[in-house]
Order: C-alpha cells, then structure tokens, then sequence
C-alpha cells in the first residue's frame, strides 16, 4: 500500500519533559489509523507535530512522499485538522466561518460544497447563527465540516466524537469510513473511546508516556494481549507500563 505519512524517530521535548519520545510508524493510503493513550500520551502533541503546529525536537516527517519542513503550504493545502477542542472566530457565523476557510483551501463553488457539509452535519438551521451562540455538540459539527471542505487526502482528527450525541456520533464513524474506502482518504484519529476505535480502525497504537507501548490491527493485539476488547487490553497494558 501507498504510505502517505511516515514518522521517524519523533520526539518532543518542553522545557525538559519528554511529551513525545523517539517514535516511529507509518500510515498508509485509505487506512484509518487510530492513536490511543491515556491523558499526556502524547498523541495531540504527535498531531500537532505532522500539522506543524508545533516543531519537532528531533526526527522527520513526510506526509503525501513530501518532506514536511520542506513542503509545508503544499502539504497543508491536501490535509485537514478537527478537534472538539479548537476554537473558532465567535462574531462570524458558522457560514461566515466555514466561507473563510473555504477561500484559504481555494476551494472550488465552495458554496455547493458548504451546503452538503451543512446537511451531511444537519446544521442547516444554525447556517447564520454566530458561533458563540452554539453549544460544545454544535461547535464540533462545524469543525467536522470545515476538515471536510478541501476534500484532504489526509485527515487528522483528535477527539472528534467528543462531543456529539450518538446518532451524530454513529453516523460521522458511517462517515469516515465512507471517506476511507471511496475516497482512499487516509485517516489519524485520536479517542479515549475503546469501542468507537475497535470498530472504526484498521491498525492502532497505543501510546503512553510518550512512546509507542503497542501496535497493530485491533484482532490481533486483541489476540496477543488476550484481551476480549481493546479496552481491556488497554487497562493491561496501563498496569504493565
């Protein structure tokens, strides 16, 4: 398979503290690639690294066979980022929002586009609504929207059900597996939601504090730690750490 992401040897170090510790793995095209961890794992800090959010202490990244440091704007204007946690210009509507974005990804009859996300999303009817009037579900749905409109070859999602209520929830999974096997769109996602990652993920891994503790497809870690689901597999690997 086609690798569209390669990390060697990252590491991140603030002030001292090791957030991220010398890890290596690869993502492949079409494949939904889940990162897993307790609070402080490292896997934001990992996402913020490949986004170039924040600079590396050492290691390298490729994204899409191009050398990050070297190929950022093209980079960026293939991949797309959504969090429950980011936060958006409140006096601009969520149109307003998602138009603004739009035009920087030079997206093409962008009002079409927007439309669609509006709906895929149901948030039609809050089209108008400032964003500081939205709830935490709301802000989220908007998020999801403004990675979708670029149509990125690589997604990085953290967090990204968080919020949602389940039929959102369920049908955003419905989603981004869509996106995976239709698109071959390649997919990052972190979640603290054991059973959403079994069943989304084609391979995950485990990180905690700041490494990489386990890899691999959910049946077969599952298999290897004799574990009934990744959360228990999860809990024995914690108390093993």
């Amino acid at each position: 398979m086609k690798k569209v992401v390669e990390a060697k040897a990252l590491t991140k170090v603030f002030n001292g503290f090791i957030a991220v510790n010398n890890i290596s793995f690869e993502a492949y095209e079409g494949e939904i690639l889940g990162l897993i961890g307790p609070n402080g794992a490292g896997k934001t800090t990992t996402l913020q690294m490949l986004l170039d959010l924040t600079t590396p202490t050492k290691g390298e990244i490729r994204i899409l066979g191009l050398e990050l440091k070297k190929n950022r704007e093209e980079i960026l204007s293939r991949v797309n980022f959504s969090s429950s946690y980011i936060s958006l210009p409140h006096s601009l509507t969520v149109m307003e929002n998602l138009a603004v974005f739009a035009r920087l990804y030079n997206v093409k009859n962008y009002n079409e586009r927007i439309s669609w996300l509006l709906k895929t999303f149901e948030i039609e009817a809050i089209r108008d609504t400032p964003v500081r009037r939205l709830s935490s579900g709301q802000i989220t749905r908007v998020c999801l929207s403004k990675s979708l409109l670029n149509r990125p070859e690589v997604l990085f999602l953290d967090e990204p059900t968080a919020s949602l209520d389940p039929d959102m929830a369920d049908k955003t999974r419905g989603l981004l597996v869509e996106l995976s096997k239709t698109d071959r769109t390649s997919i990052l996602i972190t979640s603290h939601n054991m059973k959403e990652m079994e069943d989304l993920c084609h391979r995950v891994i485990f990180m905690d504090r700041g490494g990489i503790i386990a890899s691999g497809r959910p049946q077969e870690i599952k298999r290897d730690f004799k574990g009934a689901s990744l959360e228990e597999v999860f809990l024995k690997i914690a108390r093993r750490v």
